[in-house]
């Protein structure tokens, strides 16, 4: 067993958090409050090369293994999960399936240019009525000659209003074999007639992340933007959630370093009764328990990629790592904000934010609840 990082690791997580410190940090809370998108930030992790770190060179990414591109996430969201939500979302969901589904000449038309950080994509697999039931998707996707004519909507969609949002790769119903529905995941190219995003505004968190909801009324593609084969749809969608598992255990990660990190700082400096509250038992092991829920998780969710770029199985652990990662941003942050007191539930301290963001990370990509459904089969229930 080694723990070690690679040195080629350890310099991603260094310049990450260096990018993260200087770059998205002093512009994070101002961006949250007003509730806006930053296309200059987003392109500057595009030059960072963070996007499509996984893809081969040739497709315009780095080649690089999953626990660097995870590594890179963990250090956007210990300072924002706003900007977390967006490369997670952007890599995971967007590009994999294209990557891993995509024609050669899919591969080429798209993929490059959702590495340089001036285009985004997004995944549309929600919709109003189906959440955690996928199969409950009702958005409707026929051939017409030579081409697909999709109609429906989808709700919740990262990354799929802003103005250098690309397109979509959509879950629609494509027919019914013995009595039930077959599904088929089909691209769709923003400025097709027909096809329409709104920006969700009045979030609770990550303000700063781009939320829509996108329409189709009769959008007709053509026949080759299918992605993969016809019925294939559920498994494209789920196959990719397993990865996108990682990112948001990553982002759950991130989001507890941050929290802890804030908390241990505020408790060795606040003072109360003539020294610093950390010194007081109560603080002092909530402070240990804190930091040993992180290392924990962390260990849990290394393990978990390494698994996946060894190419074992790793679809349980993913769904784990998701799951306790997610709780211990949770635990972490609200511990966080009882160390704070008055001033952690004030927008002027950035504890305040984490506190938001993490609740997410409970619901998005697969609830705590639909994780625990997956292990238990993995299990043996």
């Amino acid at each position: 067993m080694d723990f070690e990082l690679s040195e080629e690791q350890n310099l991603i997580r260094e310049t990450v958090r260096d990018f993260a410190e200087r770059e998205i940090k002093p512009l994070a809370r101002d961006l949250d409050e007003k509730g806006e998108f930053s296309v200059e930030l987003t392109r500057k992790i595009g030059e960072m090369g963070l996007f499509g770190m996984y893809l081969p060179e040739r497709y315009g990414g780095q080649g690089l293994d999953t626990l660097s591109y995870i590594i890179a996430v963990e250090e956007i969201a210990r300072v924002d999960g706003s900007h977390a939500a967006t490369l997670a979302a952007h890599n995971s969901l967007g590009i994999y399936p294209l990557y891993a589904f995509g024609t050669e000449e899919q591969k080429m038309r798209y993929l490059p240019q959702l590495c340089t950080g001036d285009g985004l994509w997004s995944f549309g697999l929600t919709e109003p009525g189906a959440g955690s039931d996928s199969r409950g998707s009702k958005t409707t996707a026929v051939i017409d000659g030579d081409q697909w004519v999709i109609n429906g909507s989808k709700i919740f969609i990262t990354n799929g209003s802003s103005e250098i949002s690309k397109g979509c790769t959509v879950q629609a119903v494509s027919g019914e074999e013995n009595g039930k529905k077959v599904f088929s995941t089909i691209i769709v190219e923003k400025g097709t007639p027909g096809f329409k995003a709104l920006t969700m505004h009045g979030k609770m968190m990550w303000r700063a992340s781009d939320t829509a909801e996108l329409f189709f009324d009769d959008v007709r593609v053509p026949k080759a933007n299918l992605l993969g084969q016809i019925g294939q749809g559920s498994k494209i969608m789920l196959q990719t959630l397993d990865g996108g598992r990682l990112s948001i255990a990553a982002m759950g990660l991130g989001c507890a370093q941050g929290a802890f990190e804030l908390a241990l700082a505020y408790a060795n400096e606040r003072k109360q009764f003539g020294k610093p509250i950390s010194k007081f038992q109560i603080n002092a092991f909530k402070l240990a328990d804190m930091a040993t829920k992180i290392e924990l998780a962390r260990n849990l969710l290394y393990k978990a990629c390494w698994l996946k770029d060894s190419g074992k199985p790793f679809a349980k652990e993913a769904a784990m790592s998701k799951l306790y990662c997610s709780e211990i941003a949770r635990e972490v942050a609200d511990e966080a904000v009882q160390i704070h007191g008055g001033y952690g539930l004030m927008k002027d301290y950035d504890v305040e934010r984490f506190y938001r963001d993490q609740r997410l990370l409970q619901i998005g990509e697969g609830t705590s609840e639909i994780q625990r459904l997956v292990i238990s089969r993995y299990i043996g229930c």
